[in-house]
């Protein structure tokens, strides 16, 4: 392995970036960090066409929310910037200008119609049209050219591009870190447009020439960009530079396993694939998010971390620091993992049980104010986190399980009516209240005492008693232990509601 470890993600501003844009960011980030190296952040934006604006902005505030650092990059500066590529565009056109001093590389003179055309009869034929070493011979290319017609289409301004000339016959072998050997025929390749005659180059040619000048040792990337290695490494050997290593990741496959995850997906089946929640600035379109959806990032990286990797025994739950102690690209694989949406809520329920009561209170009285414009005190909401945290997954899920400590019920579940208040429960609700007045200490203890001694001594049924006091209290068959309900309720709101229950099932 390389002395430095240099790994870098570099997305382009063309929207929000993906649960599995992120997942390769964190692949990146884990190695990196485990290996003692630096993690670069750089901006491949050479496609201005398809430049997003406010995507860059949602890009790095994603990657910061996840909690994933970088050592250099737009924001944290470096040796080794600029770390946006277009401020790096005076970098490129030196490059191209060597490939093709070299004869690695060709001026490409062809009109777009022409090309459209060649590509319409090639498919009449049922056949594809590929710009190679068969076709390049006969089309408007500098190697069909004299120094002379090069030179006039260049002074005159024509449209141009340049192309990397694929060698011809040969087979190219390479090394994928997950994937092994992997060797293709240079016959099945285009040759691919490097630089533009505006003055910007293509993602190969700026990709290549940053990643040598940043010293990246490891490229990790998505395995869409597998199909693009034959080029990048006949690239790195034209210039005559050292390779780095290469690993391509598996996809990140929907919950039925058939195909690449999409927000299709996600808008079909009801979950996010957006770490954030994104706004469209042309369409408006909302995107939900991670975060948005109330999921924690600890929770949401952890979950992600193991949709490709696992750290080879049962281990689940892992901290970032636990992450990157156990991560290595060996126990990378290589087929696609499917995205289970309930799983993901698993993992945040286990973040959300494992907060001290004090801070899952803390944030649940932050959303109990936006959104109900409740304030009561910390020492009640602490105590009902205690008694329902294990039932929810997301902290906006406590108010289902626990709106009735807030509320008087209005109204009554209708098949626990049907099923659970009898003929005599009225008159034994309103014998109940009358005992619990007479209780002096009125915590959960004294309450199940209280209750249990005088079920026994009137002889009554447990099941009975206790079905239509929690209907009384509650208004349905849900809730943690009546004497827990009842001690938070306090002795006073306990009594009338049970009265006032009473008194609306008679009518």
């Amino acid at each position: 392995m390389p002395k430095n470890i240099r790994v870098r993600f570099a997305p382009s501003p063309t929207g929000p970036l993906h649960m599995g844009g992120v997942r390769t960011a964190l692949y990146n980030y884990l190695f990196a960090k485990s290996n003692g190296g630096k993690m670069i952040l750089r901006i491949e934006d050479t496609d201005q066409s398809r430049f997003v604006p406010g995507a860059e902005h949602y890009i790095m505030e994603s990657l910061a929310w996840c909690g994933i650092q970088f050592d250099e990059g737009v924001s944290e500066g470096g040796s080794y910037g600029p770390y946006r590529q277009s401020e790096r565009k005076s970098i490129y056109k030196a490059y191209a200008d060597q490939l093709i001093q070299t004869g690695n590389a060709y001026y490409a003179f062809d009109r777009t119609e022409d090309l459209n055309e060649l590509r319409k009869q090639a498919e009449a034929k049922k056949k594809t049209f590929i710009y190679n070493a068969q076709t390049r011979k006969t089309l408007r290319n500098s190697l069909n050219m004299n120094d002379d017609e090069i030179k006039k289409h260049l002074m005159e301004g024509t449209p141009y591009v340049v192309r990397f000339m694929i060698p011809e016959n040969i087979c190219i072998t390479m090394n994928d870190l997950i994937r092994g050997r992997v060797t293709v025929k240079s016959e099945t390749l285009d040759d691919k447009v490097l630089f533009k005659s505006d003055g910007m180059p293509t993602y190969h040619l700026a990709n290549i020439v940053d990643d040598h000048l940043m010293e990246i040792s490891h490229v990790i990337r998505g395995e869409e960009w597998l199909p693009s290695l034959p080029l990048h490494v006949l690239l790195y050997e034209a210039f005559g530079w050292e390779k780095p290593q290469f690993a391509h990741l598996p996809l990140l496959l929907k919950p039925d396993g058939n195909g690449k995850l999409s927000k299709r997906d996600g808008d079909r089946l009801g979950f996010p694939v957006f770490p954030l929640q994104w706004k469209d600035p042309k369409s408006g379109e909302i995107s939900s998010g991670y975060r948005e959806n109330g999921y924690y990032p600890d929770a949401f990286v952890n979950m992600l971390a193991l949709l490709g990797w696992n750290p080879g025994n049962d281990q689940e739950l892992f901290s970032m620091t636990e992450l990157i102690e156990a991560f290595s690209l060996d126990r990378v694989g290589k087929s696609g993992s499917k995205f289970d949406p309930e799983k993901a809520k698993w993992f945040n329920h286990q973040y959300l049980i494992q907060r001290s009561d004090k801070q899952l209170a803390s944030e649940w009285k932050q959303w109990l104010k936006t959104e109900k414009n409740l304030e009561p005190e910390s020492v009640k909401v602490v105590k009902i986190v205690s008694l329902i945290k294990e039932r929810v997954n997301f902290v906006k899920e406590l108010w289902d399980e626990a709106s009735f400590f807030f509320e008087a019920p209005e109204s009554y579940d209708e098949k626990v009516i049907k099923k659970r208040w009898k003929t005599d429960s009225p008159e034994q609700m309103e014998n109940l209240a009358t005992l619990l007045d007479t209780l002096e200490d009125f915590t959960a203890e004294k309450i199940d005492e209280k209750i249990k001694n005088w079920i026994a001594d009137n002889e009554l049924s447990m099941g009975v008693i206790m079905n239509a006091l929690r209907l009384l209290l509650v208004g349905a068959a849900k809730g943690p232990h009546l004497g827990d309900i009842m001690e938070v309720l306090g002795k006073a709101e306990s009594i009338k509601r049970i009265r006032s229950g009473i008194k609306t099932l008679l009518n």
